[in-house]
C-alpha cells in the first residue's frame, strides 16, 4: 500500500514538473523566437539525445579498450572515479586529452605528419621538376607571350591550389573552419550531390590516375633519352636504358607513407639546384652572344598550343595538395607555403627559360640539355637522371593511394578486397599490383618515347582540367554564398581561359603525335 502511494505521488510530481518545464520552455522559446533565434524541435531534441547516447557508448567502449590494455600489475580506481576520469578525456570543450591506446599503434605513428618545409619541398619538386627542361622550347614558339604565360600559370595555379583546399572546409555553428572532406574526390562528390553523388569522384579519379601515371611515364622516358644522349658510343638503346631505370625504381613498390617520399623530394631539390647552376653558368659564359633580337612578340599558331600544355603541366600539383595539407603538422601555414613555392618557381623558371633561349635561339631543342657541349652534357644529364629517378616516388605513391582508395578500400563499396592485412602489412598480391604499375610505366615509355608531345598532351588533357577548370568550378559551387564579386570574376575567367587552352593544346598535341608516328620522328 505504501509502495502504491509513493508511486502515485511520484507520477503526480513528475507530471507537474513536466508541465512547468514545458511552460517554461515555451516562454523561453517565444522570447528567443522574437529575438530571431529558433528553438530546437522535438525531433532535433531526440536526435541530440541519440547523439549523446552514442557518444556515451563510444566513450565507454574506449574506456574498456584502455582498461583491457592495462598491465596485470596495474591498479584500477573506484567505479565512480574511474568513470569521471575516463569521461574527462573526451570533454566536448576539447580540454581533455585522449588517452594513449595501449592495444595498438597511435594514428600519429601510423601516419607521420610532415612539417611545412617538407610540404614545401614536395610542392617545389612537383612544380620545378624535370619538366623545366621543356620551357625554353615554349619560349622558342611563343616568345614574350610564352614568358608571360610562365608567370600567369604560376599565379593561377597558386590561386586554384588555395581555393581547392578551401573547398575541403566548412564553417561550424561557432564560425570555425572544420575539415569535412579529405580529398579531391570528396570535393567533386559534394558538388555533384544529390543527383549524381559519385559521378564527380569518378571523373576526378580518372583524371588523377591519368595525370599521375603519365608523370611517371615521362620520368622513365626522359631517363632513357638522357642516358642515350650522354653515352652515344655505348651499344645501348633508349629502350634498354629505360629498362635499367625501371629496375632502379622497383623499390618504390614498398613505400608506406609520405614521410619517406619527402626525403626523396629534398634530394631532388638539391639535384635540381646543381643542374640549374651548371646550365645557367654555361649560358652566362656566352652572354655576349645572346640573341635578344630572336625573342619575338608573335607566336607559332601550330606549335604554341603544345607549349601551353608544357607550361601548364610544369605547374601541376593540385592532385597532391589535399593529401599534403592533410598530412601537415600545421595546416594553417599552407597558404604561406604555396606563396613562397610558386613565387620561387616562377622566378627560376622564367630566368632559366629566357637565358637558355637567348643562348641557343632558333637552335633550341625540346630538351634543353641536348644543346650543351658533349663534355658538359654528360655531367648534367647524369644529375638529371638522378633527379628523374628521385622524382618518380611522389607521383607513384599518389597514384597507388588513389587506386587503393578507389578499388581496394571503402568497406563493402570497394570492388576488390583490401590490400592490407589486419595489422597494416601489405599483402603479397597488393605488392604485386604495385610492381605491375611500375612495369606498366616502362611499357608505355618504350612504345611512346616522345617527351615533349606527351608532356603537352597530358598538360592539355588533365593538367588544365585539374589545375584550372575543376578547382574554379568547385569553388563556385561550394563557396558561392561566401564569395565576393572579384572571386567570382577570377573563377569564371580561369574556367574560360583554361577551357580554351585545354582544347587547343589537346588538338595540336594529338596532331603532333600522329605526325611523329607517320613520319617516324623522334624527340
Amino acid at each position: 500500500m505504501a509502495h502504491l502511494i509513493r508511486h502515485k505521488l511520484s507520477n503526480k510530481l513528475t507530471n507537474a514538473a513536466n508541465t512547468v518545464s514545458n511552460k517554461s520552455q515555451a516562454k523561453v522559446s517565444g522570447v528567443f523566437a522574437r529575438l530571431g533565434f529558433q528553438a530546437a524541435t522535438d525531433e532535433e531534441g531526440v536526435g541530440f539525445a541519440e547523439c549523446d547516447d552514442l557518444d556515451y557508448d563510444y566513450r565507454q567502449g574506449m574506456q574498456m579498450d584502455v582498461l583491457q590494455g592495462e598491465d596485470e600489475g596495474g591498479q584500477v580506481e573506484g567505479e565512480g572515479e574511474g568513470e569521471l576520469d575516463g569521461d574527462s578525456h573526451y570533454q566536448r570543450d576539447g580540454t581533455g586529452h585522449a588517452p594513449g591506446l595501449k592495444t595498438g599503434v597511435s594514428l600519429d605513428e601510423e601516419k607521420p605528419k610532415i612539417t611545412t618545409w617538407e610540404a614545401g619541398w614536395n610542392v617545389t619538386n612537383a612544380i620545378q621538376g624535370m619538366f623545366v627542361l621543356g620551357l625554353p622550347y615554349a619560349i622558342l614558339h611563343g616568345g614574350y607571350l610564352g614568358l608571360f604565360l610562365i608567370i600567369f600559370a604560376a599565379v593561377v595555379c597558386c590561386y586554384t591550389g588555395k581555393i581547392l583546399i578551401a573547398c575541403l572546409y566548412e564553417e561550424d555553428e561557432d564560425g570555425r573552419q572544420v575539415r569535412v572532406r579529405d580529398s579531391y574526390v570528396d570535393i567533386a562528390n559534394a558538388c555533384c550531390a544529390p543527383r549524381f553523388p559519385a559521378l564527380g569522384g569518378h571523373v576526378v579519379n580518372v583524371a588523377q590516375i591519368i595525370e599521375l601515371v603519365m608523370t611517371c611515364i615521362l620520368y622513365v622516358v626522359v631517363s632513357g633519352n638522357l642516358m642515350v644522349n650522354s653515352f652515344p658510343g655505348f651499344p645501348v638503346s633508349q629502350k634498354a636504358w629505360s629498362v635499367v631505370a625501371t629496375v632502379a625504381l622497383l623499390p618504390c613498390a614498398f613505400l608506406k607513407n609520405l614521410k619517406a617520399v619527402s626525403k626523396f623530394s629534398l634530394l631532388c631539390t638539391l639535384a635540381h639546384f646543381v643542374i640549374n647552376v651548371l646550365v645557367i653558368a654555361y649560358c652566362l659564359s656566352r652572354a655576349r652572344d645572346w640573341a635578344w633580337d630572336k625573342v619575338k612578340f608573335y607566336i607559332d599558331v601550330k606549335k604554341f598550343p603544345i607549349s601551353i600544355g608544357i607550361i601548364v603541366f610544369s605547374y601541376t600539383s593540385q592532385i597532391f595538395l589535399p593529401s599534403l595539407e592533410g598530412n601537415m603538422s600545421k595546416p594553417s601555414e599552407f597558404h604561406c607555403m604555396m606563396d613562397w613555392t610558386h613565387i620561387s618557381a616562377c622566378v627560376l623558371k622564367g630566368l632559366f627559360a629566357l637565358v637558355a633561349y637567348l643562348t641557343w635561339a632558333d637552335a633550341t631543342k625540346e630538351v634543353i640539355t641536348d644543346n650543351l657541349p658533349s663534355t658538359i652534357r654528360a655531367v648534367v644529364n647524369l644529375f638529371l637522371v638522378s633527379k628523374a629517378l628521385l622524382s618518380y616516388p611522389l607521383p607513384f605513391f599518389a597514384a597507388v593511394e588513389v587506386l587503393e582508395k578507389s578499388f581496394f578500400q571503402g568497406g563493402g563499396r570497394a570492388m576488390f578486397p583490401d590490400c592490407y592485412g589486419p595489422t597494416g602489412q601489405l599483402k603479397s598480391w597488393g605488392l604485386g599490383l604495385r610492381i605491375g604499375l611500375v612495369v606498366f610505366t616502362l611499357l608505355m615509355a618504350v612504345f611512346v618515347p616522345h617527351f615533349a608531345l606527351l608532356m603537352g598532351l597530358t598538360g592539355s588533357l588533365t593538367g588544365a582540367g585539374l589545375c584550372f577548370l575543376l578547382p574554379s568550378l568547385f569553388h563556385l559551387k561550394l563557396q558561392w554564398r561566401k564569395l565576393l564579386w572579384h572571386h567570382v570574376f577570377f573563377d569564371v575567367a580561369i574556367f574560360v581561359i583554361g577551357g580554351i587552352c585545354a582544347i587547343s593544346g589537346f588538338i595540336h598535341s594529338v596532331e603532333g603525335l600522329i605526325e611523329a608516328y607517320t613520319y617516324d620522328l623522334h624527340d
